[in-house]
C-alpha cells in the first residue's frame, strides 16, 4: 500500500535536478456582470431548453411541416406535428418554449410583487400582471396540447 506521503516524495524528485522558471503571469481580469445580465442569460437559455433546442439539433425537425386538407385536396402548411406527443416542429417547440417563459415570466412577477419596499398600486399591478401571464401561458398551453392531440381532455 502507497501512502500519501510517499507519493509526494515521488512527485518531488524531478526538482530536486531541475529548477523551474520563475514566471510572472498575470491572472486575466474578467469583468463582473450586474446581476441583471446574468438573469437575462439564464431566462434566455431557460426559453432555449424549453423551446426543445437540444431535441432539435439531435433530430433536425423541419420548421413546419404540411397536411393535405381533406375537403380541397391542396397541401396547407402545419405548424403542430399532431398525434405526436414526442415530436415537434421548430416552430412548434419555440412557440411552446415562449408560453413556459412568459409563465415563468410571470411567476418572477409574483415574487416581485411581494417586496416589502413598495406601494399598494405598484403591489397590485405585479401580482395582477403575474396572475394574468400565468394564466395566459396555462390557457395557451392546454390550447396547444389540444391541437396537438385532438379531444385531450375533453372526456
Amino acid at each position: 500500500i502507497i501512502n500519501m506521503e510517499s507519493l509526494i516524495q515521488l512527485g518531488e524528485i524531478p526538482f530536486k535536478y531541475v529548477r523551474p522558471p520563475h514566471v510572472r503571469a498575470k491572472v486575466p481580469q474578467i469583468p463582473t456582470l450586474s446581476t441583471m445580465t446574468i438573469f437575462g442569460l439564464v431566462f434566455a437559455s431557460y426559453f432555449l431548453v424549453m423551446s426543445g433546442l437540444i431535441y432539435d439539433i439531435i433530430v433536425e425537425p423541419p420548421s413546419i411541416g404540411s397536411a393535405r386538407d381533406e375537403v380541397t385536396g391542396q397541401i396547407k402548411p402545419q405548424a403542430i406535428l399532431k398525434y405526436r406527443i414526442n415530436g415537434q416542429f421548430i416552430i412548434e417547440g419555440l412557440s411552446a418554449g415562449m408560453m413556459f417563459s412568459i409563465g415563468g415570466g410571470g411567476i418572477i412577477l409574483l415574487n416581485q410583487g411581494s417586496a416589502k419596499n413598495l406601494t399598494p398600486q405598484n403591489r397590485y399591478i405585479l401580482i395582477v400582471t403575474g396572475v394574468l401571464l400565468i394564466g395566459m401561458a396555462y390557457s395557451m398551453s392546454i390550447v396547444f396540447i389540444r391541437m396537438k392531440i385532438p379531444g385531450y381532455g375533453l372526456a
